[in-house]
């Protein structure tokens, strides 16, 4: 019996094996055919709702860009200028940014320990913490920027507000799934020994997330800086709302377009190398 037994099992297991497979390559095949019908019905709802159809439009679709680019080439002459005109409106972008990120950050790191199951505070307010974060993170920053702009005026405050909110919502979730992570054996001795909640997060918790925060942060702060000059558009300031300018103006400014083009470009290369630079050094340690 023992024998049979023995000499059956591998073909069960191979048999058990190829079910499996199959049924994955159903349910995947499955899945695969909705994602196709939802993008086929969307992009045909989307073409018929759109003031023009999409493919007796396609060939047109490097007009706009060839045009620009070929006004630049002829006031090539006028870059450097522009570069050092709206040079001042881009620190002003990058300026929201940073100030928004350090806000929502800041808002981040009290909102995600508090919504922390085995550190928060008040865990029956967990749940409200999370949904607070969530409705943060619902809400574009650009429809914030709108309703505050009706409220206080165009201008730089709008964008920051509006940026900082949203960021404080979306760091909130990482930092939060970051902390789920962490030990909490540092938090029982510190609480063992008469800490409070708040040196308890202080001395066992933020040492061991620090890293990953900080790496998250100068991710976000890449989003922001391109959220800020989106939100220029709008009326928000910065160099969004130069660039909102020149295009509205039409040819004859089109070389302004490159140069504030060309100044977003480079800031956010540069953004992105330095942040990732310091974000590999904060998560592999050198």
């Amino acid at each position: 019996m023992i024998e049979t037994a023995s000499a059956t099992a591998p073909g069960d297991i191979r048999a058990s094996y190829l079910l499996h497979a199959r049924q994955r390559q159903m349910y995947s095949g499955i899945l695969l055919l909705i994602f196709a019908l939802l993008m086929i019905s969307g992009f045909q709802l989307a073409d018929e709702r759109n003031a023009g159809g999409f493919w007796v439009g396609l060939h047109q679709f490097f007009d706009f860009p060839s045009e620009v680019v070929s006004e630049a080439v002829a006031k090539a002459a006028n870059l450097p200028g522009l570069l050092i005109k709206f040079f001042p409106s881009l620190i002003e972008t990058v300026n929201i940014a940073a100030v928004a990120t350090l806000i929502g950050a800041f808002g981040a790191t009290f909102l995600s320990l508090l919504s922390t199951r085995g550190l928060a505070r008040f865990p029956r307010a967990i749940p409200l913490f999370r949904r607070l974060m969530d409705a943060m993170r619902a809400i574009p920053e650009i429809v914030i920027a709108l309703m505050l702009i009706f409220i206080l005026g165009g201008g730089p405050v709008p964008a920051m507000i509006a940026i900082a909110l949203h960021t404080t919502g979306a760091l909130g979730k990482l930092f939060s799934e970051v902390n789920e992570n962490a030990d909490l054996k540092p938090v029982e001795g510190l609480a063992s020994s008469g800490a409070n909640w708040s040196q308890s997060m202080w001395l066992g918790v933020l040492p061991q997330v620090a890293p990953n925060w900080l790496s998250y942060a100068l991710l976000r702060f890449e989003i922001n800086v391109r959220a800020s000059a989106i939100l220029g558009f709008v009326g928000s300031g910065g160099i969004g709302y130069d660039l909102k300018t020149a295009m509205q103006w039409g040819q004859g400014r089109y070389d302004q377009v490159v140069a504030i083009f060309i100044l977003l470009f480079a800031t956010i290369v540069v953004i992105d190398q330095v942040s990732s630079h310091y974000r590999h050094r904060l998560v592999k340690g050198h």
